[in-house]
């Protein structure tokens, strides 16, 4: 008879929010599979739990998910960990479920802390519909295009970005999204937990002269019921801006058009009246 995969929530900082039933399955399961052993150790360690710890996150989860499948066909149980939150929520444990899936392995979880749904309740922004967009990628024309795609989002939504990356992101976002709404939280549940709500553009500014620090989640307002305010005339402007750092009259009018909702044709004739 197969085992079962046990999918444990871990604290996102504050190592006292670990529920007891969490405790409980890390005690008694036959070993646990973690993002980063050496986190998951100063964890066990906290709570006197002594347990096999195997290594499973990006770069091995083919290899690794392979022999934690093939344990749990064989009758044993397992815990899955993420170094904080739930696994398998933008982490590499989505695999190993769907190996469980394809398999026929009992998956079970206990839940426990998530950054993403902890920063929207604290973002003073629309809860009822929302949607998760995780960390944008670090190339700059995949981020646009990410950011483009959002550009009539109606639901609030939800990123991760790291400290060093977060200028950038904010200005992509003002310059792709316009201004809005947006709230910050780092470094939740610790002792310098904060929650700045802003607007992306008070953001730059407060984060040019305050270095940032820590892990953040970005809530972002969705769009407006209202549509694009933006004028032919701006959208022209912005294309012409495109263009002057190297970009065709074409991709500069498709771009212009994704960010303003201004027909493309319309901005591509401006661009070739100027030129």
């Amino acid at each position: 008879m197969a085992g079962t995969l046990y999918l444990v929530g871990t604290p996102i900082g504050n190592l006292a929010d670990l529920s007891p039933r969490a405790i409980e399955t890390l005690k008694t399961v036959d070993f646990i599979a973690a993002e980063d052993t050496r986190v998951t150790l100063k964890l066990l360690n906290h709570f006197e739990i002594k347990k096999p710890l195997v290594s499973y996150y990006e770069h091995n989860r083919a290899e690794s998910g392979e022999r934690i499948i093939a344990r749990l066909i064989a009758g044993e149980t397992c815990a899955l960990v993420t170094d904080a939150g739930m696994p398998a929520i933008s982490d590499p444990g989505e695999d190993l479920i769907r190996l469980c899936a394809e398999n026929g392995v009992d998956v079970r979880v206990v839940p426990g802390p998530s950054a993403l749904v902890s920063a929207l309740a604290l973002s003073a922004l629309p809860t009822g519909r929302f949607t998760f967009e995780g960390f944008l990628a670090v190339n700059k024309n995949a981020r646009f295009e990410h950011l483009d795609s959002l550009r009539g989002e109606k639901r609030t939504m939800i990123f991760y970005e790291a400290p060093h990356k977060l200028m950038a992101t904010l200005r992509d976002m003002l310059e792709v999204l316009g201004d809005r709404r947006v709230t910050l939280c780092r470094e939740l549940t610790k002792i310098y937990e904060e929650t700045y709500r802003t607007t992306l553009s008070a953001a730059i500014e407060y984060y040019a002269e305050n270095a940032p620090k820590g892990e953040f989640v970005l809530v972002l307002e969705g769009a407006s019921d209202k549509g694009s305010a933006v004028t032919a005339e701006e959208a022209i402007k912005m294309a012409l801006e495109l263009r002057a750092s190297g970009m065709s009259n074409r991709d500069a009018a498709k771009r212009a058009s994704q960010r303003t909702g201004v027909s493309r044709n319309v901005i591509y004739d401006g661009l070739l009246d100027l030129s």
